[in-house]
């Protein structure tokens, strides 16, 4: 009877130990997962911030080639407004 309770006993503790084992395989198996996940996503935000910075400069390059325009627009507009305004008034 001794030996019975000494077995059963024995295979208790084998099948905590198998269930820890599964449990650590479990968790290893879900950090295996995760990291390339975490590596693509680290991909893509560095792959973003780099269109991001070319569309940045796209946009400085094209605004900077129309700025002489634009001022030279808006000195004209602030030289014939008073005029224009005067048309207007007159006309009306």
């Amino acid at each position: 009877m001794a030996s019975q309770s000494q077995a059963i006993q024995q295979l208790l503790q084998a099948e905590r130990q198998a269930t820890k084992k599964v449990s650590w395989a479990h968790k290893q198996k879900k950090q295996r997962l995760k990291q390339p996940k975490a590596a693509a996503q680290a991909e893509i935000e560095q792959h973003c911030l780099q269109k991001e910075k070319q569309f940045k400069a796209k946009e400085a390059a094209a605004l900077g080639s129309h700025r002489p325009r634009m001022t030279i627009l808006q000195t004209y507009f602030q030289q014939s407004r008073e005029e224009v305004l005067d048309q207007l008034l007159a006309f009306v």
